[in-house]
């Protein structure tokens, strides 16, 4: 925790004491206490530095501000570390892209803060801080110091996205009930002024029956109504903004109406105040601003609501209570008090409703909201389940492994809502243009007041008015806040629903600018486990027939090899006989009695021991040896009988996402621990480009690194825990969902099906989304630069065009909602291919 605090006979002149407290990890005896003590005493600014290692926390007191970052680098200079921590927080009150760089850096100058990312569109901020330096109380103050609101967030609330929703929906109905008393107020007034002017018998009748000082009242008692009804919400905030010197798009419009409604009254009550000729009201302006902001705004709390659907459809696909078997009786419960352990029994057609394994019966199970794959997979007693899949057909009962936040489907939910809150590299200019924007702005209308008034026309005083006026109005921060933000949350939540998770959004960015994609071999371009891939009988006999009696032998033997023929057998559902007098030669093969038969199988030298010519298979050994595979020979009562071959099959879907990926434009290369022969073979039948065989575990870096060593960006793709290294070191680490937690954890994306074919996926959803983000930042930028000259009146010495500051507000409340509706246009992308079903539905063995 950080502290001030003047010691007991300090005199107040002196500089205050700023204290400290950091937890260090990785002390182990009193050296190590009086290393990092050194290390802390040297940082400049620190007064004195006592570490405890029973608690393992120093105690730093600094003249003046603490500098946690200088503190944490001596101390890791040191050889130790200073445990990090990660708090969320809800942000309310953010209405532009300015309020994102204010929150930014009242939270970033919290001590023990490393970092501050804020997003407009989800509305929420991410700080990274040093364990134990920083309460969630002092960033939450830090925000209300900064005039916005924020609130806690955990992962322990997984209905957080759920009360956010609810939060958001409240305020779409507060602003309809308030645009909707708004335009019925402003219709008059713009009916009474702007009917006016462009209908001369109304002005006939204004001028007739009401008269223009009665006219004028009207407009002044309705115009007043909606500032400081309706409208009062923009002074509330934009006000105290101005006042602390951080004025943001609530200011724009309180100036803007403020500047437009006060001239109004002066002309209306007290006009000799004004020069001769210059006393007219803008009434209509300040209502009709305020009332198309309030639709703009309107329409833009629908438009973010839509762009969060994603997760609101995956918190819905959890039931809110499970069938659970307590003391003999079947109790219906709500999920909150399910426990790890508990059983509970699914029907057909219902969703399940926790992360569980199946002890009885057997379904099938729709998967495709968590993995993106349309065919249901079988599932029988000891297989896995997912809380939020659909069991199809037969019902079960599951033992609970998982509840909460830790099931699959809340950590789907964590990761997607982490990606959409993440900050692309891209936003960085953005952010750094949209702090001075607001400012910028309001002296772009001081200047072009000031221009007007000094070389306009008459009345001068008018035309600056309404130019300026105009020029705060037109400005829309918004538009470029929300340009990069709801790309990327519409665009993770896509991912999401295709069975693609981008764990961290600067993947986005960087996926698309990837050249290469290098593929681990085992598990990612192949099943993972050795398989009966190929059986061809020899004249005379029939492959079930051979099957089952070379199975019956290999049932004996423990090898890899042998466990894959007897899988293949039992798939068929043939019965192995008993076995009688096996023996095993090592290099050769084995051999047995089943049956009264006699049985060998093995290399072909093997069957050159035993006499027999294995000529006759020579062109299917041939095209086994060019896929890569190794035949084995069978033989039954002395007579060769079949030619078999076990491998390690590919993937179904692994040739199709090898071409997708080439016409995509990239290179694609293996890495293998086979040899080059076995490796060269499998990589020309699948067209791979490059190959790195006999590699290590530890290899893969290295192969990754030459990969890259004409300047591409590499990605990996892989799902092994040896896979982790290669995973992190490439720019972009892709894990195959159905691989181990190491390598998910590892990687930057995650493909929640098994099928290669998520990687051509994953790759189209980085292209549309950045190129989405890119059209946003286009039009957010061109519709500034280009309009505010236009509302200060750059077009009026060329053609004599001013822009009213009516038609500003129409196209300031249209700019934001323009940049959201072209955001949602990717929730229409279609995955270029299609996921078919893992490991687990039905197949047909060799």
């Amino acid at each position: 925790m950080v502290s001030a605090a003047l010691p007991p006979g300090v005199d107040p002149s002196a500089p205050v004491l700023t204290r400290l407290s950091l937890p260090v990890e990785g002390m182990s005896c009193a050296s190590c206490v009086g290393r990092v003590e050194r290390a802390l005493k040297a940082v400049p600014g620190v007064h004195s530095a006592a570490v405890n290692l029973a608690t393992e926390r120093a105690d730093i007191r600094f003249n003046g501000a603490a500098d946690a970052q200088a503190a944490v680098r001596a101390i890791e200079g040191a050889g130790y570390t200073v445990r990090e921590e990660t708090t969320e927080l809800a942000i309310q009150d953010m209405t532009c892209a300015s309020c994102v760089g204010r929150v930014e850096k009242a939270l970033a100058r919290v001590p023990g803060v490393l970092q501050a990312q804020v997003n407009l569109a989800t509305e929420r901020a991410r700080v990274r801080h040093l364990a134990g330096a920083v309460a969630p109380a002092d960033l939450q103050a830090a925000v209300e110091r900064a005039g916005y609101q924020a609130r806690r967030l955990s992962a322990e609330t997984p209905d957080a996205g759920a009360q956010d929703a609810a939060r958001r929906e409240g305020e779409a109905r507060a602003l309809r009930r308030s645009l909707l008393i708004a335009g019925s107020l402003t219709l008059p007034v713009f009916i009474l002024e702007m009917g006016s002017h462009l209908v001369p018998a109304l002005h006939h009748w204004v001028m007739e029956v009401l008269g223009q000082q009665t006219s004028w009242y009207l407009q002044f008692a309705l115009t007043s109504l909606v500032l400081f009804g309706p409208g009062l919400r923009f002074f509330h905030k934009g006000v105290p903004a101005l006042l602390r010197g951080a004025p943001d798009m609530n200011s724009l419009v309180a100036v803007g109406t403020a500047a437009a409604y006060g001239y109004s009254v002066v002309a209306s009550f007290a006009p000799g105040v004004l020069p001769r000729g210059t006393a007219n009201v803008y009434y209509e302006a300040a209502a009709v601003i305020v009332t198309l902001i309030l639709l703009g705004r309107m329409l833009e709390a629908r438009a973010k609501g839509r762009t969060s659907q994603a997760i609101q459809r995956l918190v819905g696909l959890q039931p809110r209570t499970a069938r659970v078997e307590r003391n003999g009786n079947t109790v219906e419960m709500a999920l909150d008090q399910v426990a790890a352990g508990d059983v509970v029994q699914v029907r057909p057609g219902e969703r399940i409703p926790v992360d569980g394994e199946v002890v009885e019966g057997a379904s099938y199970v729709d998967e495709s909201m968590v993995t993106g794959e349309p065919v249901p997979v079988a599932k029988g007693v000891g297989a896995e389940v997912v809380g939020g899949t659909v069991n199809k057909t037969g019902a079960f009962s599951l033992r609970v492994t998982q509840v909460g936040a830790n099931t699959v489907l809340a950590q789907i939910i964590r990761l997607v809502e982490q990606a959409q809150g993440s900050k692309l590299p891209i936003q960085a200019l953005v952010d750094k243009v949209t702090l001075w924007f607001v400012p910028a702005v309001m002296a772009a209308a001081l200047l072009t007041f000031g221009v007007w008034l000094v070389l306009g026309p008459e009345p001068a005083l008018s035309f600056a008015l309404v130019n300026a006026v105009a020029v705060l109005i037109i400005a829309c921060p918004c538009a470029m806040g929300l340009a990069t933000p709801t790309s990327i949350m519409v665009g993770t939540g896509r991912a999401a629903e295709l069975g693609v998770l981008f764990r961290k959004g600067e993947a986005l960015q960087a996926l698309r600018e990837v050249s290469v994609i290098a593929l681990d071999k085992t598990g990612t371009l192949t099943q993972g486990r050795p398989a009966l891939t190929d059986l061809v009988p020899a004249e005379g006999f029939g492959h079930d027939e051979v099957l089952a009696l070379v199975a019956a032998v290999e049932a004996r033997s423990e090898h890899p090899v042998a466990e894959a023929i007897v899988a293949a057998a039992r798939q068929r559902g043939l019965a192995l006989a008993p076995v009688e007098g096996f023996d095993a030669t090592p290099g050769f093969g084995v051999a047995a009695r089943v049956a009264g038969r006699s049985i060998a199988v093995g290399a072909d030298r093997f069957m050159a021991r035993l006499g027999l010519d294995v000529r006759v298979f020579l062109p299917a050994a041939q095209h086994l040896g060019a896929q890569g595979k190794s035949p084995l020979y069978a033989a039954i009562d002395g007579r060769l009988a079949a030619v078999i071959a076990v491998a390690d099959p590919i993937k179904d879907g692994t040739p199709a996402a090898i071409q997708a990926l080439h016409a995509l434009g990239l290179r694609v290369a293996m890495i293998t621990g086979d040899n080059a022969a076995t490796a060269a073979a499998i990589a020309e039948q699948l067209g791979i480009d490059e190959v790195a065989a006999e590699v290590l575990p530890d290899g893969k870096v290295a192969a990754l690194k030459k990969f890259r060593a004409d300047g591409a960006r590499v990605a990996f793709v892989g799902d092994g825990i040896n896979d982790a290294p290669a995973l992190a070191e490439a720019d972009v680490g892709l894990a195959i969902g159905t691989g181990t937690d190491v390598a998910i954890e590892a990687a930057d994306v995650v493909l929640m099906s098994g099928d290669l074919r998520g990687v051509p996926n994953a790759i189209a959803l980085s292209q549309a989304t950045i190129r989405n983000i890119r059209q946003n930042l286009f039009w957010a930028f061109a519709y500034n630069a280009v309009l505010i000259p236009v509302a200060a009146g750059a077009l009026y010495p060329v053609n004599g065009t001013l822009l009213s500051p009516i038609f500003a507000a129409a196209a300031m409340a249209l700019s934001s909602v323009f940049v959201l509706g072209n955001a949602l246009r990717l929730k229409r992308l279609r995955a270029p291919m299609a996921v078919e079903a893992r490991a687990g539905t039905p197949h047909q063995t060799p």
